[in-house]
């Protein structure tokens, strides 16, 4: 016959989880539109920030730090004329397609048309956490993506994700001197 012995452990305390730090809209910023500290606690991100932006109003990508998987790269494109237009509505129904190939969520409408989703075994999985939303801004649409390359095990990566293109939006009408406006229905 075999027994086994147990002791009983005495003073076991369970360890709580670190709070989570929620996001805030609070300079100094990254890529001109998201908030230094909020980046860090979404993505855990401790070393130097040095961001590398290039383009101009009209279209344009920022990535910080310079390191491969950027953990955070920033991505916009502004409609100005039918061409462009176009091509906003088109990268626009192309990340809406895989996102949802992905489970991806439907921003709040306040947001203009958007997702964010989680992206897994693709080309995209160097930077999984995505969100896209075309908004409105100066009579204008605007296409504005984030990309991070990870987001700390215990946050709410979608509602995080949410968080940062809120802030980005309107870091963006702030930067661009453009007034925010209801996106109407349109090609797309």
């Amino acid at each position: 016959m075999l027994g086994a012995a147990c002791s009983p452990q005495k003073d076991i305390v369970p360890t709580p989880a670190p709070a989570v730090q929620p996001i805030v809209d609070a300079s100094p910023y990254v890529c001109e539109m998201i908030p230094e500290q909020a980046l860090r606690s979404v993505t855990g991100v401790t070393a130097s920030l040095s961001e590398k932006m290039t383009g101009d109003e009209k279209s344009g990508e920022c990535w910080a730090p310079d390191t491969t998987p950027h953990p955070l790269e920033v991505g916009w494109l502004l409609a100005d004329n039918g061409s462009s237009q176009e091509q906003v509505d088109y990268l626009l129904a192309g990340r809406r397609d895989t996102y949802t190939r992905h489970g991806g969520v439907k921003l709040p409408a306040g947001l203009g048309d958007g997702m964010a989703a989680y992206i897994t075994n693709s080309p995209l999985a160097d930077q999984p956490y995505r969100v896209s939303a075309k908004f409105r801004c100066g009579g204008k649409d605007r296409l504005l993506d984030i990309f991070l390359a990870e987001v700390v095990k215990g946050r709410d990566a979608i509602k995080d994700m949410t968080e940062l293109m809120r802030i980005a939006q309107t870091r963006y009408a702030q930067i661009h001197n453009c007034k925010p406006e209801p996106l109407t229905k349109g090609p797309g």
